[in-house]
Order: structure tokens, then sequence, then C-alpha cells
């Protein structure tokens, strides 16, 4: 009865300890997977906005074009149209997006960069696109729809055209397509997502994946998706999948009944605030398996370890308890012999002492060696079982795998990663002396490569309300343009000046490259215009800087001094940071 009670606790305890040990190793990996996965889609992510945001100024940037505004001021006639769809056509091309479309207050498009083509854009109306709708309202709109002429899905940017007194007269778009970003994830094994705010899927790396809902769909938003003709033509169905284990901050093992049939995933899901997008990232689990068998063998070896080192030590202590009781008792028939015996002779008494010694000695002898025995063999058996348990071996697979977590944390230094887009309207306390040294420290190798000496003079703490992002890309931009100006020069400087006038801040980048042609100065902030040669830059980088510093509430010019070009940024003091004490 006794041994089928240590065999039924050996049992349960070994069961209990593996089965523990495995879901927790199992949880442990599938968290550690998902950190990896986490980082990828970081990676992802930041492929995805850099895309986006090389764009994303070019409306307002193109809305700003006298011809395109003095256009739409008045009737458009076949010979204005003709022209437009030529300067559509040149921009789109420069520029490298997808289409570029003009349409007039009603939303009829009178010129697109496709007019050439049979799915042109020209003549058709649309207005009932909410990037339009947005656009007319609020001066900008964006939306992913698919193309109700070309039947190919895009991403529409669109920007206000404003008239005389501020009037809305029309508004410029662009499209944009990704068939090289789906192309480039589409090697990935990992199933990458992008959803739609309503939760439909719009772009997947694998066939069978696009045009699924997430989601269930309320009765207005499948009306105001016809209305919309967002999905056109495209039938929507249900991605059916459920939760397994929730590991929190949008990370989680799901099962997906996919286009292979039911499998189980690691889905991590990241947000995209500036779009209404969320991208998702379903990987197939790798390491959790193996892990939870290494663990629960571990755990098993363990439990034995510890059953049998508990059995040990209670036989110690039984045998411990025997050898105590045997002196005392031996100790005790000794003192009533000795007493019993000292009355008689010593010869005598001696004799009968020895003879009954012997006696006892020679059965104790006989009791205590039947439990050493057994002892040895327990002993022999805890070394076996200690030896085929393999915890070492065990514990160096977790030593490498603790070393391969440590290297995949230290790429996204930098990833974890992701190409900001801080949203336009971010405003925020900054001090534009770090502005200067973030923007220097991006250009580094450049100023190091090119052996350019720099002179400072920064009057600092500068504090101002702006975008620090921004300011550092207006920075740049700067100081790209003064390091191509003096390439070539035999002592190639720049000068950056930092200094307060009145109420506002005044950054000056000043460089020797020569100087700006007299008659370029008053285009250098034009869309397109660059003194370059071809292939060299688009001539968008200072009309992007000029409309950044303008939203900013600043100021952007350019001159010539000495012997090269000055550029000088305006931006206000903000006055709440200098107030604190």
């Amino acid at each position: 009865m006794r041994i089928a009670l240590l065999i039924l606790l050996l049992l349960a305890g070994l069961f209990l300890a593996m089965h523990l040990a495995g879901r927790q190793a199992e949880r442990q990996a599938l968290r550690d997977e998902g950190e990896q996965a986490r980082e990828q889609l970081t990676l992802y992510a930041g492929s995805l906005r850099t895309l986006i945001d090389r764009f994303r100024a070019l409306p307002a940037v193109l809305a700003l074009d006298p011809e395109l505004r003095g256009t739409l001021g008045g009737p458009v006639d076949n010979a204005a149209q003709h022209m437009l769809n030529l300067k559509l056509e040149q921009m789109n091309r420069a520029a490298g997006s997808t289409t570029l479309e003009l349409l007039d207050r009603e939303g009829l498009a009178v010129a697109a960069s496709n007019w050439r083509l049979p799915t042109s854009f020209v003549g058709h109306n649309y207005g009932f696109r909410p990037y339009f709708v947005e656009a007319r309202r609020l001066g900008s709109g964006r939306f992913y729809a698919v193309g109700v002429t070309s039947g190919i899905p895009g991403y529409f940017l669109a920007s206000a055209v404003r008239g005389a007194e501020d009037t809305f007269i029309g508004a410029i778009v662009v499209k944009l397509e990704f068939p090289e970003l789906e192309q480039e994830w589409g090697q990935r094994s990992d199933i990458i997502l992008v959803s739609d705010a309503r939760g439909v899927v719009f772009i997947a790396n694998q066939p069978g994946w696009r045009y699924r809902e997430l989601q269930p769909i309320s009765a207005e938003g499948r009306a105001e998706m016809a209305a919309t003709r967002q999905y056109d033509k495209q039938p929507l169905a249900p991605l059916i999948h459920s939760t397994r284990i929730n590991f929190g901050d949008d990370s989680r093992l799901v099962r997906v009944e996919g286009p292979d049939g039911p499998r189980d995933y690691l889905w991590e899901s990241l947000p995209l605030p500036s779009e209404g997008w969320t991208l998702h990232l379903l990987r197939t689990p790798q390491e959790a398996a193996s892990s939870a068998r290494a663990a629960s063998l571990a755990a098993g070896g363990a439990w034995l370890a510890v059953f049998f080192l508990v059995l040990f030590l209670h036989q110690r202590w039984r045998l411990a308890r025997i050898r105590q009781r045997s002196r005392e008792e031996l100790e005790q028939l000794v003192e009533q012999r000795t007493a019993a015996l000292r009355t008689a002779q010593d010869g005598l008494i001696q004799a009968a002492k020895l003879a009954a010694l012997g006696q006892m000695s020679t059965a104790l002898a006989h009791e205590i060696n039947q439990p050493l025995t057994a002892l040895q063999m327990h002993l022999a058996s805890l070394r076996l079982m200690l030896d085929n348990g393999q915890l070492e071996q065990a514990r160096k697979a977790l030593g490498r795998h603790d070393e391969l977590l440590q290297r995949m944390a230290s790429l996204t230094g930098h990833l974890k990663t992701y190409a900001r887009k801080t949203p336009g309207g971010l405003r925020e306390c900054l001090e534009l002396g770090s502005v200067v040294d973030k923007s220097l420290q991006l250009l580094a190798p450049n100023l190091r490569d090119a052996k350019v000496r720099i002179s400072q003079e920064l009057a600092v703490p500068a504090w101002v309300s702006g975008d620090a992002i921004r300011l550092e890309q207006v920075l740049v931009n700067l100081l790209r343009n003064a390091l191509d100006a003096v390439a070539g020069e035999a002592d190639p400087q720049l000068w950056i000046t930092l200094r307060r006038d009145g109420d506002h801040w005044v950054l000056e980048v000043a460089d020797n490259g020569g100087g700006i042609a007299e008659d370029d100065l008053q285009r250098v902030f034009d869309p397109f215009f660059t003194t370059k040669p071809a292939g060299a830059g688009l001539g968008i980088g200072l009309a992007v800087s000029y409309a950044i510093v303008h939203e900013l509430g600043g100021t952007l010019s350019a001159a010539n001094q000495g012997e090269g070009a000055l550029f000088s940024l305006r931006l206000p003091v903000d006055k709440t940071r200098e107030e604190l004490p």
C-alpha cells in the first residue's frame, strides 16, 4: 500500500510538473517570438510610412502652382486641358507617383497624368469620393479605395486649390499604388495585412487574404462603403478567427480559418494613427513546441531528482533513528547485565559479558546490513536518474537561447522598427539648437567626406513652437543644398548662426559655394525648380521646406552673401516657455 502510494505520488507530481513547466515555457516562447514579430512589424510599418511620407506634402505643394490655380479660376477649354494634361504627366513622372489628377469645384477631373490611357480619369466625376469631400471642407483629404475607372486599388491624397479670397476652386489628387511594396512583402513567409478603420483588409502579401473582414461591419458602414464605392465590385468575406491566448499590447495567439485551413498564428497588430489603418503580422510559431518539450523534460528530471532526494533523506533519517534506538537499547542492556553480574566473580563476569556482547553484535550487524544495502541501491538509482535526466544539456540549451535573444534585441536601435511621421498639426515646445545638433549628426558622414569646415554661433536656448522632426527635415535640406554648392571648392566652408531678432529666432545657413544666380533667386522655392543636373534631384526639397516653415508660422528666404548663398529661417519665439521660472 505504501509503495503504491509512493508510485502514485511520483507519477502525479511528474505529470503536473511537466505540464505546468511545458505550458509556461510555451507561453514564454510565444511572448519572445511575439517580440521578434513586433520588431519586424515595426520595420514594415516604417517602410509603409516612408513610402507615403515621400508624397504626403506633394498635393499641398502642387496646389500652390499658379498655372493650375489660374486654369481652375475660369472655363477649361481643350487647349488649356491639353496643356494641363502634359504638365501633370511631366510632374507625375518627375515625382514618381502613380497618377496626378486635377478636379474642379464639383469633382470633375479636368486633367490627369494618365490622359493617354484607356483608363484616363479625365471627364469622370469623383465628387462622391471622401478625399474630395474632405479637401473641399478641410483643405486636405485621403482615402484608400479601388479605382472606379481603372479597377486598381490605391491611396488617394488630395489638397484643396484656392482661388481669390481663399475660395475653393478645385483639388489636386495624387494616387499611390503599392505594387513594389506588396511584391517585397510577398517574398516573406509571414502573412502581412493592412486593414482600414472598419477592419477590412485591403493590402495582403498572400492571395486569398485581401478583402477579408476582420470584424463585423454595421449596416451603416456597408451603406457608406457602397456610397463611396470604396471596394467597388470586390466581394468582401469575413475572416473567421478566435483568440486562444491574449498577451496584451495587440499581441495574441489566434486560431484562423484561413485559405489554407485552420492554423494557429502569432498575431501582432500595430495601429497607424496618421492613416487610420492597422498593420498586422501573422507568424506561425516555430520555437514554442520545442521549448515546451525541453522545459517539460527539464521539469520532469528536476521532479524525479527532488523526489528521490527526499526519499533518500527520509531513508537516512530512518536509519539514524534505528541506530540511535539500537544504541540506547544496547546501553541499557549492558548496564542491566553489568549490575546483575557485579556480584559474580570477575572471571565469570568477564566471560559472560564477552559472550553476550559477541552474540548481540553479530545480530545487530545483520540487522544493519540490510538497510545499508538498500541505501546503496537507492544511491545508484539516484545517480542513474540524474545522469539520464540531461538537466545540464537543457540548461545549456536555455543558455544558448538566452544568448540569441540578447543579439536581435540590440538593427529597430534605430527597427526597434515601424519612415514620422508626426501628424502635420503637431505643436510642441522645442529647443532650436538641439534641432541643429541632431541635423548635423544625421549629415556627419557627408560632412566628413566633403571635408567641410563648419562655423557655429548659436545663441541657446532658443525655444520655439513646432515639430522637431519637420524642422530637422528643413535644416537637413538646407545643409545638403549647401554641401552641393561647396562641392569642388578648394576650402569648403559652412556657417550656421542662431540669433534672436525681436520676437523671432533667426537661423541662418551660409556657404562659400558661389551663390545663386540672380535670375534664380525668385524661383528657388518653386516646386520642381532645380539647378542640379538631371537625376540629381526633383527640385521639391526647398518647396517642401518652405511649406513646412510657413505651416509653423515662420518664413524661409534665400539671398547671396559674400562668396555664397544665405538661407534664413525665422520662427516666432515661444514666450510661454520663456515665462516659466
